[in-house]
């Protein structure tokens, strides 16, 4: 028996809390190595990638109506990338990796102020597609009696968000912000995500069916967009300026797609075979 989607949204948004608070707290023990810290980003980026496209792609070209529903896809998915790049150009968000390795690599000289005011900004806009998505993908997965709706989304950002705020807690520790702020920060931040989803969940139902149809399918698929643009940008550095450890990396990051693909399995033999999904 399913659970209703106001518990299962609680649900998903108080593991997703719980997760990314626990994330940043790592930060409080001391940077990951180098090799570990690139095994565990291919692996969420694989699975990212994989939920982008096996799950949020297909749920949103079937909620765009019209015979141009392809191209219209195309536009909001480009429109999603193009927003998580400026994003991370003008802020520079995406460094989850406070090794010494890449500190050496980078040349770090510290993070002053206003760069973490930018990383604030540009991970809490981040986190608002995520949550976005979320909400979105649990109402469009209670329409068609899926036994788990969003259960690939929430997993997506249940296992990226703690590296978000692993990055803001490092960051803070590195400028020399004391516990208690950082603890502050860790705790906003967490709150970003749920908030956000719940909010698109009770906004699409009060708006009733305008936002049950084609703006809930634009919203995924400008949040492929952005979820192909938030797995690349932790994949391609990697590959184009690390040679080391090319298999394991590897490995992990196809273990994320499978696992992404076998969700899509899974959901579809639940809701009644992939032909229907």
């Amino acid at each position: 028996m399913t659970a209703s989607p106001p518990v299962l949204l609680a649900a998903y948004a108080a593991a997703i809390f719980l997760a990314s608070v626990a994330g940043g707290r790592l930060s409080e023990y001391g940077a990951m190595t180098h090799r570990r810290m690139q095994i565990v980003m291919s692996f969420v980026a694989g699975f990212i990638l994989g939920i982008a496209v096996f799950h949020l792609l297909p749920h949103g070209m079937e909620r765009i109506p019209g015979p141009n529903n392809l191209e219209a896809a195309a536009l909001w998915i480009m429109f999603g990338m193009f927003v998580m790049i400026v994003l991370l150009r003008v802020f520079d968000f995406h460094q989850h990796d406070f090794s010494a390795e890449a500190e050496a690599a980078r040349g770090d000289t510290g993070t002053g102020r206003g760069g973490l005011i930018g990383v604030a900004l540009g991970l809490g806009l981040h986190t608002v597609t995520e949550g976005a998505a979320l909400g979105a993908s649990v109402r469009v997965g209670f329409e068609e009696e899926g036994v788990l709706p969003g259960l690939g989304v929430c997993l997506a950002i249940l296992l990226h968000k703690p590296l978000d705020a692993y990055s803001i807690t490092g960051m803070m520790n590195h400028a020399g912000h004391n516990p208690r702020a950082r603890l502050a920060a860790n705790l906003g931040y967490a709150l970003i995500c749920p908030g956000v989803a719940v909010a698109s969940y009770l906004g699409a139902g009060m708006l009733g069916p305008i936002a049950e149809g084609p703006m809930i399918g634009r919203a995924l698929a400008f949040a492929v967009g952005a979820f192909l643009c938030i797995s690349l940008s932790d994949l391609l550095p990697e590959i184009h300026f690390h040679r080391h450890d090319r298999g394991k990396l590897l490995v992990a990051l196809a273990a994320g797609i499978g696992l992404a693909y076998g969700l899509y399995l899974v959901e579809a033999m639940a809701i009644g075979g992939h032909g229907d999904h």
